[in-house]
């Protein structure tokens, strides 16, 4: 039985240790995404003219007078002292293709007080990588590796990280077990745990090949709870709307989001609102005015996929909420204004909060500053157990055709 075992392990981990390598390494790199961004792109990011910061409704306006072919999808409603506005937009359909118009660029950075443009990139680009697009690059790689849209559909590169990071909860379990001791012999002295204790162990000075296997097993264990969190985190949240969120309202109480319940539109039939940003906020202030919220709105955006607004209640400087779990948000109907939910952070049933927890946790934002550097060290033991995974196999294999070759010689 140990040996099927191992050929599971072998199998599974050869089948995900190059998507596994780049996975961590690029998630060593992007837990400080936002960090690195400002130090690459300075010209983007930081503002220095003084005095009194426009209205972030008039500058989108210009910037859709500006760009006639895309509509500003989401709106920054303040800027930090020396920080620029960050407004994102999406392509509006060209008249004369009937498609999408692909402007080359979903983000447009503006000086909140001359209103002037200082850049604009896309976001997520694959080519050409520069400063100004290399940490969304790695983003958009870690979780998608970029495969590029195929039949009208853009999300092959989430679907085959999803699987790989379901092979990955599985292989967990698997190698787990095989770090387990095998039965003692009868009459052995020693207790399970005495058995045990060895795969813990890093034997520094026993070689190359000894430090290698000891550098996989007990990495392996020492990590594994984290590396467990990792890859079932990865799974939900590259799976979320196709498996994890309908699992999850069979086995408890959900409480949706219009995105649950609303289908996407087609790839090039976006939804055009037909309420503007002024009248949303006024709605959103107003209502949540109802609510006793205190935060100030903080950002909104609308999503053409689904035709949804959205309002972010945060102060200024937390836009990502208590433990990484985001900001109170409203959410309006796109067509006629109405309240469509409202999201909570930390807040609703315990699926809601789990539900909610995925990110946090896939990032280590649920700790803070302790639990990035915590992400980014993962991100490295698992390049790395994906490196000393394949030497294993690899080593192992050249003994194998060694012997064979060996046995042929002898038997001629």
């Amino acid at each position: 039985m140990r040996a099927f075992w191992t050929l599971v392990h072998r199998y599974l981990g050869l089948t995900t240790a190059a998507f596994l390598f780049v996975s961590g390494v690029t998630g060593a790199i992007i837990s400080w995404d936002h960090e690195l961004d400002d130090v690459l792109n300075p010209h983007l990011m930081e503002s220095h003219t003084p005095g009194q910061a426009q209205s972030s409704l008039v500058l989108a306006r210009e910037l859709e007078r500006r760009y006639p072919q895309v509509g500003v999808s989401f709106v920054p409603l303040h800027a930090g002292q020396g920080e620029t506005l960050h407004f994102g937009v999406s392509p509006k359909v060209d008249p004369a293709t009937g498609k999408l118009a692909e402007p080359g660029f979903n983000q447009v950075f503006v000086d909140p007080v001359s209103g002037a443009e200082l850049g604009k990139r896309e976001w997520g680009a694959v080519w050409p990588i520069t400063k100004e697009t290399f940490v969304s690059f790695l983003y958009r790689l870690h979780y998608s590796l970029h495969i590029p849209e195929m039949w009208g559909i853009d999300r092959w590169g989430v679907w085959l990280m999803g699987v790989i990071a379901m092979i990955w909860v599985v292989d967990s379990f698997v190698g787990f077990y095989l770090t387990l001791p095998v039965r003692a012999r009868s009459g052995g002295a020693r207790g399970w745990m005495q058995r045990w204790k060895p795969a813990w162990k890093v034997r520094w000075g026993g070689g190359g090949a000894k430090l290698n296997f000891d550098l996989h097993r007990a990495f392996s264990l020492w990590t594994w709870i984290l590396l467990f969190i990792l890859a079932f985190t990865a799974f939900s949240l590259n799976f979320y709307r196709e498996i994890f969120y309908p699992i999850m309202t069979t086995v408890s109480d959900v409480t949706p989001t219009p995105f649950e319940t609303r289908a996407p539109a087609p790839l090039h039939k976006p939804i055009a609102a037909r309420i503007g940003y002024d009248d949303i906020l006024n709605r959103a202030r107003a209502e949540a005015a109802t609510r006793d919220w205190t935060d100030p709105a903080g950002s909104v955006f609308y999503s053409q996929d689904f035709g949804i607004y959205g309002v972010s209640f945060f102060q200024p400087g937390n836009d990502h909420g208590t433990g990484g779990v985001g900001p109170a948000v409203l959410y309006f109907d796109g067509s006629d204004g109405s309240v469509l939910g409202e999201r909570l952070p930390w807040k609703g049933t315990a699926a809601d909060i789990f539900v909610q927890a995925q990110f946090p946790l896939h990032s280590g934002r649920i700790l803070g500053i302790p639990g990035r550097i915590l992400i980014s060290v993962m991100g490295i033991v698992v390049a790395m157990l994906s490196v000393t995974g394949v030497i294993l196999w690899w080593r192992k294999r050249s003994a194998r055709v060694h012997m064979a070759s060996a046995n042929r010689l002898l038997f001629r």
